[in-house]
């Protein structure tokens, strides 16, 4: 009886127990199956809503840059309506000019001319004096033979025929010379008329110039306005190209198209692809510059400063022009380590000792930093970063590449490479231009 009751209380216990076990675990095993299948169907979720974040940023970035063109492109297109302006302006002026430069000429030579009347004119009278004095003298003369009696005129003479003949002489010259006085008087009024018309032909000049002296003073006041207007264009175009380089930079990191190279080869390869300047032509380059990037610089800027003053000083003070390039250029390395994290005395090339000239080149492609400035928006472009630092390797080769693109440098023929060498080192220098030549053809060698 007790070994019954003990088996259907067992039975009974796993009657219940077994269903409340088997409930459990069908409740724990389904709720982790659910669990699971929510925190799969969350993290799809947000990788959806991640990508279409980011493709919405992209579409945005995308219709950013197109307005920030399109505005560029407005800007220029105003800029060359002015500078056309500007054209027409300077060559009024210049027209102007020359009117005013004909206008004096032809006012000093009317003021010669009527000098020279006025000396004309002085002379005549001065002949119209000595006409009256001579014909006052003859009158004189004839009143006095005139005024003897016949007797005594005869007496007086050995000849009685040459009293008539004297008294004919005097009156043939009293006809002459009051012809001539005639003549004088009337050339002095012609010459007189002449003085009064060159006199009036000079005022008339004068009225000229005043009017385009006015005329140009009003054409020099708008082409300063128009030059302004250019250098507000120029601004706006600065500004906004500035704006496209970060925004493409954004794009670029957004999109994942910013490139690093993980060395010389890989940066000379994307540069070339790029830029079609031949890889050879960049290694031998980047060999005599830098020696593929292994001789940036050993100075300071400070202590390129300090020199490059004594050279200057040494040399003479017709260097005041490169000095003040020399702080502009100080004032432009000191902002760009700034805005890449470097400290002010990041190394540079040295100043040379030896010859007037410049330290400053900065990291692999050897810029000076106003010249890196000016390349800055094109590197970034290419590469992809929004702050292009020149002792990156892909930002300093691919620097190097468009300076050489620009200078023809997309061949490896002789004459292009001593083009661009001359182009890229400010003058022709046999062995460095050697040494291009010869790495260029032999590049391999560099990295056996």
């Amino acid at each position: 009886m007790q070994k019954n009751t003990k088996k259907i209380v067992l039975i009974v216990a796993w009657a219940v127990i077994v269903p409340v076990f088997v409930w459990q675990q069908v409740v724990f095993f389904g709720g982790s199956v659910n669990a699971d299948t929510t925190s799969e169907q969350e993290a799809a979720d947000k990788v959806a809503a991640d990508e279409a974040a980011r493709q919405k940023a992209i579409d945005d970035a995308n219709d950013e840059k197109e307005d920030i063109e399109s505005a560029i492109k407005k800007a220029e297109k105003a800029k060359a309506a002015l500078q056309k302006d500007l054209g027409q302006i300077q060559g009024a002026v210049a027209s102007t000019q020359k009117v005013i430069n004909n206008t004096k000429a032809v006012i000093n030579e009317t003021t010669t001319n009527i000098s020279r009347k006025e000396a004309e004119v002085n002379n005549l009278n001065d002949k119209i004096q000595l006409q009256k004095t001579m014909l006052k003298g003859l009158l004189q003369q004839m009143y006095y033979n005139q005024g003897q009696p016949v007797l005594n005129v005869v007496l007086t003479s050995k000849n009685f025929a040459d009293v008539f003949s004297d008294t004919d002489h005097l009156l043939t010259i009293e006809d002459k010379l009051r012809d001539l006085s005639g003549q004088i008087s009337q050339t002095k009024e012609q010459v007189e008329q002449e003085k009064i018309k060159l006199a009036e032909a000079k005022e008339k000049h004068e009225e000229i110039l005043d009017e385009k002296v006015d005329q140009k003073q009003e054409l020099v006041a708008d082409q300063i306005d128009v030059q302004g207007d250019i250098e507000d264009k120029n601004a706006t175009i600065a500004k906004l190209q500035k704006q496209l380089v970060e925004l493409q930079g954004d794009l670029n990191a957004l999109s994942g198209k910013s490139y690093s190279a993980k060395n010389i080869r890989d940066a000379v390869e994307f540069a070339s692809g790029k830029t079609g300047v031949p890889e050879g032509v960049l290694y031998g380059f980047l060999k005599m510059e830098t020696n593929l990037g292994a001789n940036t610089g050993k100075c300071t800027y400070d202590q390129v400063e300090r020199v490059s003053l004594a050279n200057y000083k040494k040399y003479g003070s017709k260097y005041k022009a490169s000095i003040a390039l020399l702080y502009k250029r100080h004032d432009i390395f000191d902002e760009l380590v700034k805005n890449l994290g470097y400290s002010k005395d990041k190394k540079v090339s040295c100043s040379p000792s030896g010859y007037i000239g410049q330290g400053g080149a900065m990291g692999i492609p050897q810029f000076m930093s106003d010249v890196w400035q000016g390349y800055s928006a094109r590197i970034s472009s290419a590469t992809g970063h929004r702050n292009p630092d020149p002792w990156d390797l892909t930002d300093g080769v691919m620097a190097m590449a468009i300076k050489l693109k620009s200078a023809g440098a997309t061949s490896s023929s002789p004459a292009a490479i001593k083009k661009a060498s001359i182009n890229y080192l400010g003058t022709y220098h046999a062995p460095y231009y050697n040494g291009i030549v010869y790495w260029s053809k032999n590049y391999k060698l560099l990295f056996e």
